[in-house]
């Protein structure tokens, strides 16, 4: 990273939207097909409406909102598992995502297996994957589950290895969508640890949550999404 870029945001987003297409029946995307330049057979759908702001190294933001108030969206465009229909943003770094539950576990391969999948997948040499796949091992604490496939987890389980693999693997930006509901509270407990140490760390966090506790607890701002549109930015 050079000192110029140190010194720049992890996160820009500019005025990005997302729309979708909304058919009220199977055919009219047919008909869409052969004859949209003629007029539409759908209806938009904004998810996202001109969202706009930065995050800075070091800083956690969380993002609060309904359901359906565009926020996984929002993320999984950060992430590059969707695509903005409208502005453009810039991560400078490695990022580290837990969304969806399972999200990028293959649930057909081993605890280990995922473990070297999802690690190359961000980045890490064969080298680096070796030396912290026991570090992982350790902080999910799967026992012999680690070598099942994933398919026989459970949720908390699934919870366990994402986050392990997800904090351990030294991220940049490190984005947190709600996983932590899942699973007993010791190991929520265990997360939010390793979450304040990565923030020590430097590392900058996105954290979305329902519970306002804990983003007044560990965010330095808030952004309050309603309808796709940022009501809010400030102190959460």
């Amino acid at each position: 990273m050079s000192s110029r870029s140190a010194h720049l945001p992890i996160l820009e987003v500019h005025n990005v939207s997302k729309a979708y297409r909304l058919f009220d029946k199977p055919s009219d995307r047919f008909k869409q097909i052969l004859f949209g330049t003629i007029r539409p057979y759908f209806h938009e759908h904004l998810a996202l409406q001109d969202i706009s702001f930065s995050l800075g190294r070091g800083e956690t933001l969380g993002i609060m909102g309904r359901n359906g108030a565009g926020k996984s969206t929002l993320l999984q465009i950060i992430t590059g598992t969707l695509q903005p229909s409208g502005g453009n943003m810039t991560v400078r770094g490695r990022v580290a995502a837990l969304l969806e539950l399972g999200t990028g576990i293959n649930p057909l391969l081993t605890g280990r297996e995922n473990i070297g999948l999802l690690a190359a997948i961000l980045g890490l040499s064969p080298g680096e994957i070796a030396d912290k796949t026991p570090h992982i091992m350790a902080f999910a604490d799967l026992g012999e589950y680690i070598d099942q496939p994933v398919k026989t987890y459970s949720s908390g389980m699934y919870v366990r290895i994402a986050f392990a693999i997800a904090t351990c693997v030294d991220p940049d930006l490190l984005i947190i969508d709600e996983a932590l509901s899942v699973g007993d509270i010791s190991f929520r407990n265990k997360c939010m640890a390793r979450i304040n140490e990565l923030r020590a760390k430097g590392v900058s966090i996105l954290f979305v949550s329902h519970d306002l506790s804990t983003l007044q607890m560990i965010c330095n701002r808030a952004i309050w999404i309603e309808k796709g549109l940022v009501e809010a930015i400030g102190d959460p």
